[in-house]
């Protein structure tokens, strides 16, 4: 079968070792939520000097911790992966990679984050097992509950938490302060999850896992994924305020929310032709969107 026909969006060309190893993680994904751990470094920058040492720890502890928990869902995915035609042409089921050489990156990329969290503070370092731990179980919560989105955006929701952490080494003032951006970010990873979910609806049924949208249907699932990212800007605006934030971050939000708009104009049901844009340029528009008119709000201060 030709792997150019059936390669998935977000991909690199090419079957060096090195690709293969991109591929199996999804890198450009870390796109995403990385800005987000960034935008947690921000807002303690108002409270803690940071350094360029500690920005590059963030980085190097988010996207070794990404791998991990993309490294470990395809590792207990491959069954389901090698029975789904949209996804059989990953490199697992597809004889790419072996099992061994994917459990040795996870295994590296443990490491590499446990390390990163300890050169960064000790709060960081004895919150790192317990991170690594939910971001992994994320791989199997579609075995056992409805709402595996919301344990992804749980999941993604520590990126910001964990650049503020970072920084300053302890809980925020206000203490409301992380909270709300926990739940901006979980809300819109969890939206835009049920989005990814909705080509998979039968799949899914016939192998007996769960999601939103096996248990509500495309229709529901849609309006809740609405639900969800109108949850996500109030509560990025929430955030902003109590971080200190100004007219540019404000400036950033309307763009963002314009970006959600937009993107729920491409996924209608029946109608799932244009999920690609929605799903993978879309999101990471929206992310990088948000961290940029962050910055120039602290650097314009």
């Amino acid at each position: 079968m030709n792997d150019k026909v059936m390669r998935e969006g977000q991909t690199f060309e090419g079957q060096s070792l090195f690709v293969r190893y991109l591929n199996l993680v999804k890198l450009p994904h870390t796109l995403f939520a990385l800005p987000f751990a960034l935008l947690g470094v921000l807002a303690a920058a108002a409270r803690a000097p940071v350094t360029a040492r500690m920005i590059g720890l963030v980085i190097l502890a988010f996207s070794s911790a990404r791998w991990v928990a993309m490294g470990f869902n395809r590792i207990a995915d491959r069954e389901h992966d090698a029975r789904n035609p949209r996804t059989q042409n990953r490199e697992l089921p597809r004889g790419a990679l072996t099992l061994g050489q994917a459990w040795v990156s996870v295994v590296l990329a443990a490491i590499i984050f446990l390390v990163s969290a300890a050169l960064l503070n000790p709060l960081c370092f004895k919150l790192s097992p317990l991170a690594l731990g939910w971001i992994t179980l994320y791989s199997l919560a579609k075995r056992f509950t409805w709402w595996p989105h919301l344990w992804l955006g749980l999941s993604l929701a520590i990126a910001p938490v964990g650049g503020y952490l970072a920084i300053v080494g302890r809980w925020s003032e206000p203490w409301w302060l992380l909270a709300v951006i926990t739940v901006g970010v979980a809300a819109w990873v969890a939206g835009f999850d049920i989005f990814y979910a909705l080509p998979d609806e039968s799949f899914d049924r016939q192998e007996g896992l769960r999601s939103a949208v096996v248990r509500l249907g495309e229709r529901r699932a849609i309006v809740l994924a609405k639900v969800l990212h109108g949850l996500t800007i109030p509560a990025l605006a929430l955030f902003g305020f109590g971080a200190g934030f100004g007219w540019w971050y404000v400036a950033g939000l309307v763009v963002a929310s314009a970006i959600l708009v937009y993107e729920h104009q491409l996924v209608k049901p029946g109608d799932l032709s244009r999920l690609d844009a929605a799903f993978f340029t879309m999101n990471g528009v929206m992310s990088v969107t948000v961290f940029l008119f962050a910055l120039v709000d602290r650097v314009a201060a």
